[in-house]
């Protein structure tokens, strides 16, 4: 939770300085550019993450195929829930409402790939628009599972906050599925994150294209 507070502060805080002019010039006309180069720096420790833990061979052979039913059904209901709410907002079109839900609660990866990949289509402030709405949808998507697991499991089943928390289920809510779930979903929680993790440019990048 307090990693989520600290980015939404610092998006927060680069508003401010930009809105207040005390940025420099040249970063302003480079802030796309910039976005772009700690995206890579993003994807690239990702991959040094999953590829470090030593343990991801054994835990992926000790599994059966029936696991992948995990992150179907999380994106299947993120799918229906992205419908849903895209027929409550005129503002944003079906595609765009998606490529928002599709963050699978990963609001750095995310918010950069919307504010990148729209600038040419809707423009620039639409684009950062949209990606600020993708940033804060999925930390609130992050936060809902970090407060109302154990409500979650309750009324839904010990695999619901695993669905709900999509790419976070490996790291930030993993703790708390954990604790709430049971210790034999720590397995379950952190396959479904490598998968859906690994998803989310390819569905987020197709829904901007549309």
């Amino acid at each position: 939770m307090k990693s989520s507070f600290i980015i939404v502060g610092s998006f927060v805080l680069g508003c401010l300085l930009a809105w207040l002019g005390w940025l420099h010039e040249d970063i302003l006309q480079h802030s796309g550019e910039f976005s772009m180069y700690i995206l890579y720096l993003l994807m690239f420790t990702v991959g040094v993450s999953i590829g470090s833990d030593r343990k991801l061979p054994e835990i992926l052979k000790s599994q059966t195929p029936r696991i992948l039913l995990v992150p179907l059904a999380t994106v299947v209901g993120t799918l229906i829930a992205g419908l849903i709410v895209s027929f409550f907002i005129s503002r944003w079109s079906i595609s765009e409402c998606l490529s928002v839900g599709f963050g699978f609660g990963y609001y750095s990866l995310s918010s950069i790939l919307i504010t990148q990949l729209k600038a040419s289509s809707i423009g620039v402030q639409a684009a950062a628009e949209l990606g600020t709405i993708a940033l804060i949808a999925n930390v609130i998507r992050e936060l809902y599972v970090l407060l109302f697991t154990p409500l979650i499991v309750k009324y839904f089943g010990r695999l619901a906050p695993i669905c709900a928390g999509g790419a976070t289920t490996m790291d930030t809510t993993l703790p708390v599925i954990t604790r709430f779930s049971g210790r034999d979903m720590v397995f379950i929680s952190i396959i479904h994150a490598v998968i859906v993790d690994f998803s989310v440019p390819f569905f987020v990048g197709f829904f901007c294209s549309l």
